[in-house]
Parts: structure tokens; C-alpha cells; sequence
């Protein structure tokens, strides 16, 4: 299914655009300092067939450096045909919006920060023709925030860093720092950010404590308001299932591939995002329904 870890990892950029800026130095990597961020539309379909999304998409200007665009996507697991899809977005976005293009990768366990951040190479073992550099941001190297003070002075950062740690052995100390620090800052904005990481750590051990360190906190955090956030980001999520689904079967139809009971079934109620994706890519080159599940089989 959709995982709230998933929507949480890239959608905290758009709740705090200049986020990047400050995480990637934490990693080592240096970019322009921005002037001015703006969120991009992240519908890449040039034609029917070929209907693409990437999770999350900014232009950024700078000073002295001018201006590029950031796609950032959320990654749970290694998936090869991913490549086929980064490398189409950085392609297309060049192409749409005359500026350099930049691939971030959000991750939140170290075996697929380190699969993503390999480069993508294609072309001839003689001769690369194009070649992808993703950057990575992960638990690997995106520094644990367990100071109360550090974590208060960039809310949006610790909790970005909690999302990335998620299956770390620190994430307690982790949380902890961090539900300190919302709880001296308190008010409105404390409560957004407490709401957003219980959604990001998803249906886990780790979102029933940090729900036990909220309620330790009542007078801080008056009314939770949760559900009614977690159903609005979810139900945005649900949304982009539904096309994605519906996008597969268009184009299985477009390509006269006949779809047995079964597998529109399959297709409709499949509630992952990431398994859509995959599938939507197999359906480009697919001869009959059942290739898209071959791996599954």
C-alpha cells in the first residue's frame, strides 16, 4: 500500500522548500545557496503513453549560479527500473524547462541509499552516452539530531533526519531530542511538525512511542488533530494510485494487450505507489498482462 513513510520523506520539501539546502551540506554535497525556491508542477507526461510523475519538483534560483530544477524522490527499496524512470525525468526536464536538472533520492534505510547513489551509465561498455549522478540523502550520511537544542533550531531538518533514522537503533534518543525540542518551542507550528513525523514513521513500533512521548505532553499539544491530516495526505496519495493504475490499464488498451479479470483487479487494487511505478514501466514494453507481475510470481 501507499506508505506515509513514503509521502512524508519528499512532501516535507514542500512544507520547507529550502530544506535541501540545508540537509545536502550535512551530507558533504555543496549547491548554490538559493535565492528564491518554487514548486514545480511534477506531472512529466510529454505524451499519453508515456505518463510519468516524480515525487517532487522545485526551481531553484541562485545569486551567482543561476537557476536548476530539483526532483526529489522518495525511495523505499532498490528497484532497477527506476533508471529507465530518473534518467527519462532528468532527460525531459531539460528538454521542457531549459535548466539543469538535479535527482535527489530520499531514503530511509542505508542498503538503498547505497544502491541509489550509484551511478546510471548507458550507452556501450566502450562508450557511456549518458550518465546519471543522483545525489542521496539517507541515515547513511544525513547526520542523527539527538540534541534538543540542535533539533530546535531546525524543526523541519529533525524531523527530516527522524524520517531518514527510521529503522536506526538511535531513533529512540532520536525522537526523544526532538519531542523536547517541540515541546519548549510549542504553539501551532510544533504541533504541525509533531503531527507530520507521526504520519512519517508510518504503522510502526516507533509511531506508537512517539505518540507515548506526546501524550507526556499534553499542555503543549492541545488537540491532536492527526487524523485529519494523515487522512488528507493519504487521500492525496490515494488519488495518485488510482491514476497511476489507471494509466497502466490505458496503456496495456493503446497497446491492444488483452487484460484478464485478474489482473485489472490486481492493477485497480494495488494501493503501493512504488509497485505501480514498476509495473507502469513494464507496461511500456510488456506482450501480455502477466509480465508486469513476473517478478512477484
Amino acid at each position: 500500500m501507499v506508505s506515509s513513510p513514503h509521502e512524508a520523506m519528499h512532501q516535507i520539501f514542500r512544507e520547507d522548500p529550502g530544506l535541501f539546502a540545508r540537509a545536502l551540506p550535512k551530507a558533504g554535497i555543496a549547491l548554490p545557496e538559493p535565492t528564491t525556491i518554487q514548486l514545480l508542477d511534477t506531472d512529466l507526461t510529454e505524451i499519453k503513453p508515456m505518463a510519468r510523475r516524480v515525487d517532487t519538483l522545485m526551481r531553484v534560483n541562485t545569486a551567482d549560479s543561476g537557476s536548476y530544477l530539483l526532483a526529489v524522490e522518495a525511495q523505499g527499496k532498490p528497484d532497477p527500473d527506476k533508471h529507465n524512470s530518473w534518467t527519462y525525468y532528468l532527460a525531459y526536464l531539460y528538454a521542457e524547462y531549459k535548466l539543469p536538472p538535479l535527482l535527489l533520492v530520499v531514503c530511509q534505510d542505508k542498503p538503498t541509499a547505497s544502491w541509489a547513489a550509484q551511478p546510471i551509465r548507458i550507452g556501450l561498455p566502450a562508450h557511456t552516452s549518458v550518465a546519471v549522478f543522483p545525489l542521496v540523502l539517507g541515515p547513511e550520511n544525513l547526520p542523527t539530531i539527538i540534541d534538543p537544542d540542535e533539533a530546535a533550531e531546525d524543526l523541519a531538518l529533525a524531523v527530516f533526519s527522524a524520517l531518514a533514522h527510521a529503522n536506526d537503533p538511535a531513533l529512540p534518543a532520536i525522537l526523544e531530542a526532538l519531542a523536547t525540542a517541540l515541546a519548549t518551542i510549542g504553539g501551532e507550528t510544533a504541533q504541525d511538525w509533531a503531527e507530520y513525523t507521526e504520519i512519517g514513521l508510518g504503522d510502526t513500533r516507533s509511531r506508537a512511542f512517539w505518540r507515548h512521548l506526546m501524550t507526556l505532553r499534553p499542555s503543549r499539544f492541545p488537540g491532536s488533530g492527526t487524523l485529519i491530516e494523515e487522512t488528507r495526505i493519504e487521500g492525496r496519495a490515494e488519488g495518485r494510485t488510482e491514476g497511476r493504475a489507471e494509466d497502466i490499464l490505458r496503456i496495456l488498451d493503446l497497446r491492444a494487450i488483452d487484460i484478464p479479470e485478474a489482473a485489472r483487479e490486481r492493477i485497480t487494487g494495488c494501493t503501493d505507489l512504488e509497485q505501480l511505478g514498476t509495473w507502469f514501466d513494464r507496461a511500456l514494453t510488456a506482450t501480455h498482462a502477466e509480465e508486469l507481475f513476473a517478478a512477484e510470481a
